[in-house]
């Protein structure tokens, strides 16, 4: 008979997910679990996401897991990279064999009385729905609506004779070879595509409102290559990942703390790269200060090149409408296009839209507030993964199950079976996510906020959080204990 109850239930089986899986089985062993997956096959946003040119837009030594080297020479990888990585981790530890692919999760419910957690999950081959149940619920879903991404209304649209897609949903029969595409938007998509396109393409146009922060990074790390060559690879993959996560925590202090004199430094860096062709106050110099929205990244200043050489440009105005072969802009102005891609961003959406309940009362998302930017307050034996937004994902991702591992062997070993963080009225509450980005201000009042103190703050700083996770003792007044 299929087991149907676990100590622990995962929630995807992405790049957190995988990382989730062997964070559990290494440090707390005796427990059961299974891995929920909506989908066909791991990966998550790296096998979803088929658009040309996709990639990281982080580090592979510290996207990477800690326990498992990136020992592949491209430091800022592909996206197919990331999958093979991805899936060679699973089958490595042996955690594919606990995924349950098609297996959507649509409601999860939590019995004081029981001390477990009912999930309910609709068989993607079946169509019905199904009942498993578990101690404790860990959700690796990230906050990304992945079933279609954000495109606003544009007028006109339905006169367009071409073809208009979303990188979110990337045909994979589309033909760009000799055509003339506009993409629009300046975000970290946007910056992708244009050089991969314009590869192919008779021309690309980046077709954006307002100009973006864009830095660029070497593709390959040069100091991570010279320590591969000269010491096993876990030491090299380990100096290397707190390098590049020590540079990263840096240049965001910078950008806060002087961000005028980080403003000048970036633009002027796209100024040496782009030449005396492009005008970079129109194009290139945004008016808010860096870090208030994410840095665009691109390896080796491949957008540079291509718009260097003429294959593509950048023009920024607004869409006054869809024409039958293009876009007319608010200048006047009028876009020729065979292809319209609109990298107008994703969209955000809580536990992938899961329904939360404890004790027969549905919670809504925005009445909870974080603990240790992990667990929720008043919901029981429930954990969630959330990486940086001004740094690599998996940096904090790691922290969280090593934490979440250290709360279940913590409660073993004096026989507590529920654990709930206790919202302290004093904490003011504060948003989730500090970006002002268009697609985070869209959605963000529908998530849980986090207070203006710990532990109920979240630090966006890794080397502050490692220190305080690991130090810090799991009984802190805020989290509540009791047994069955």
């Amino acid at each position: 008979m299929e087991q149907t109850h676990f100590d622990v239930l995962i929630v995807g089986a992405g790049l957190s997910g995988i990382g989730a899986a062997v964070h559990l089985q290494t440090n707390c062993p005796s427990k059961s679990y299974a891995i929920l997956e909506a989908r066909d096959c791991i990966g998550g946003t790296w096998d979803l996401f088929r658009y040309p040119g996709i990639r990281s837009d982080s580090d592979m030594y510290t996207l990477g897991y800690s326990f498992r080297p990136w020992t592949e020479p491209k430091a800022i990888a592909d996206g197919p990279s990331i999958l093979t990585y991805i899936c060679e981790t699973a089958q490595a530890y042996g955690v594919d064999r606990h995924i349950r692919f098609g297996h959507r999760v649509q409601k999860v419910r939590w019995s004081t009385e029981q001390a477990r957690w009912t999930v309910e999950v609709v068989d993607g081959a079946t169509g019905l729905t199904r009942k498993l149940t578990c101690g404790f619920l860990l959700t690796c879903t990230g906050y990304y609506a992945y079933d279609k991404g954000y495109t606003p209304e544009f007028q006109g649209r339905e006169r367009f004779g071409g073809t208009v897609v979303h990188p979110q949903n990337w045909p994979a029969d589309i033909d760009h070879a000799g055509k003339r595409v506009v993409v629009i938007g300046s975000g970290a998509t946007a910056v992708t595509l244009v050089p991969a396109l314009a590869k192919r393409a008779a021309h690309v146009t980046m077709l954006q409102r307002s100009p973006t922060y864009i830095a660029t990074m070497p593709e390959r790390d040069r100091i991570g290559g010279w320590l591969r060559g000269r010491m096993p690879s876990a030491p090299a993959y380990a100096i290397t990942r707190w390098k590049n996560a020590l540079l990263a925590m840096g240049f965001y202090a910078f950008t806060r703390r002087y961000p005028q004199r980080a403003r000048k430094l970036l633009i002027s860096q796209v100024k040496k790269q782009v030449g005396p062709g492009v005008d970079i106050d129109t194009h290139f110099t945004p008016t808010y200060d860096p870090w208030d929205q994410r840095l665009c990244l691109v390896p080796d200043g491949d957008l540079f090149d291509t718009l260097r050489e003429g294959r593509a440009s950048v023009v920024t105005d607004q869409i006054e409408t869809f024409t039958e072969t293009g876009l007319r802009l608010k200048s006047g102005q009028e876009l020729a296009a065979d292809i319209i891609v609109t990298a107008t961003g994703l969209r955000l959406q809580f536990l992938g839209g899961v329904a939360l309940e404890v004790d027969g009362r549905r919670l809504e998302p925005s009445t909870l507030m974080t603990y240790k930017g992990m667990m929720c307050s008043d919901v029981p034996n429930f954990a969630l993964v959330v990486g940086y937004t001004n740094a690599s994902w998996t940096l904090r991702g790691d922290l969280t199950c090593e934490h979440v591992c250290k709360l279940l062997n913590y409660m073993d070993a004096r026989g507590f079976a529920v654990c709930v963080p206790r919202r302290d009225p004093s904490v003011k509450e504060e948003p989730l996510l500090g970006l002002t980005a268009g697609y985070v201000q869209r959605s963000i009042a529908a998530f849980p906020r986090q207070g203006d103190r710990a532990p109920w703050n979240v630090h966006q700083n890794y080397a502050l959080d490692r220190l305080s996770l690991r130090l810090a003792s799991i009984d802190d007044g805020s989290l509540i204990f009791s047994k069955r």
